[in-house]
């Protein structure tokens, strides 16, 4: 059983298709479908299902999953340990961010890290708080920024307080309130909202601010992107609230001051115990304290 007719596997699985999973590969599909298919031949079993219209893993091929991430990843390591004992970060650095992170200009330290360690593999994936933790724990992602309510903290994962901000209403720049001072949550409750689904860290920092002012609103209108909750704003289909210190970012809409505006705790996580190299590197470039050179 060679790596690389696991990270083959793995391909297929991701994507569900042969086709796509020889693109990511960068091998043709042929030679991709024959190591497959030697590998099906050794284990004794089918590890997919194929058809003309779908494909799909067997019970073989789900139980087969985990052990071969798990080779893969130590395999990964090996070479990663290897180049660090010369003095050089190599392998992976898998970064997750939420869309209105501000405490850390992502894609310029991004760009630093690169220029300092230029043999390291920088993915990035842009998700919820909640989602992001979760990829941490299970070493999808090695890094993370957050944004939480003053209530709520990351749990399972190491973490570091990277800012704190309070939340400011944004409207269109023809909207009544746009004109005016500063507003309370009482005014803003007589407006229809634009916001991010039920239960994501970054909903929750406005319904527990509502809630706890005894007060119910209507959001209209749920996304899951903060620059296209923005453009809706911006059309005058609602209202929104989102991070004084993002909000300038955006354009088209303006921003008002609230008075009585809930706070949110941006954080920098990372994976309990052990970390890679890379992710070391690139949480001492951000200056994170107490992080060692110890892996």
């Amino acid at each position: 059983m060679e790596l690389q007719q696991m990270r083959y596997v793995l391909a297929v699985a991701e994507t569900m298709s042969f086709t796509r999973a020889a693109e990511r590969c960068l091998v043709v599909q042929s030679a991709l479908s024959h190591q497959i298919a030697r590998l099906e031949r050794e284990l004794g079993t089918k590890l997919f299902e194929r058809t003309t219209r779908r494909v799909r893993l067997t019970p073989a091929g789900e139980a087969f999953l985990p052990a071969a991430r798990q080779c893969l990843a130590a395999a990964e390591r090996a070479v990663v340990e290897v180049a660090a004992a010369i003095g050089e970060v190599r392998g992976q650095l898998r970064v997750g961010v939420i869309s209105s992170v501000a405490a850390v200009d992502i894609p310029r330290a991004l760009r630093d890290f690169r220029r300092r360690c230029p043999n390291v593999r920088i993915s990035l994936r842009v998700g919820a708080s909640e989602e992001l933790v979760e990829r941490v724990k299970e070493g999808d992602i090695q890094v993370a920024f957050l944004g939480l309510p003053t209530t709520a903290r990351p749990e399972g994962v190491e973490a570091h307080v990277i800012g704190r901000d309070r939340l400011v209403a944004v409207v269109s720049p023809d909207h009544p309130l746009a004109k005016g001072g500063p507003v309370d949550l009482r005014r803003l409750a007589e407006e229809e909202f634009v916001d991010l689904p039920v239960k994501t860290a970054g909903r929750a920092q406005s319904d527990l601010a509502f809630s706890a002012a005894g007060l119910t609103r209507d959001v209209a209108f749920e996304v899951t992107n903060t620059a296209f909750l923005a453009r809706l704003v911006g059309q005058g289909l609602g209202v929104a609230m989102l991070p004084s210190a993002y909000a300038p970012q955006l354009s088209g809409v303006t921003t008002i001051q609230v008075t009585d505006a809930p706070a949110r705790v941006e954080y920098v996580v990372w994976p309990t115990g052990s970390r890679t190299p890379a992710a070391t590197a690139f949480l001492r470039l951000l200056e994170v304290p107490d992080v060692s050179d110890e892996t």
